[in-house]
């Protein structure tokens, strides 16, 4: 079993959900003009047509037309704009 499975588990057992236990990125779409995401490692690259957004494995890309940075916070960044790709990699 590795350590995310392990964790996994451990999460279910003590029923807390699992973007805390595992540092899961929480994000919250307004339709395709707003989108709030949790528990990020930053800002990697910021244009208006791309958004790129460190997180636990990895990165979040947004894409799409006139995008801007609303609030950038410790633990929360607003990316509004016409999205239209949100992709993990």
């Amino acid at each position: 079993m590795t350590w995310r499975e392990w964790k996994k588990k451990l999460s279910e057992l003590l029923e807390i959900p699992n973007d805390v236990m595992l540092n899961l990125p929480r994000i919250v779409l307004m339709g395709n003009l707003q989108a709030f995401i949790e528990n990020h490692r930053g800002i990697l690259e910021y244009t208006p047509r791309i958004v790129r957004i460190g997180i636990e494995e990895g990165e979040l890309e947004i894409t799409g037309e006139n995008l801007i940075l609303r609030n950038i916070l410790p633990d929360e960044i607003c990316v509004e704009g016409m999205i239209k790709t949100i992709t993990f990699k």
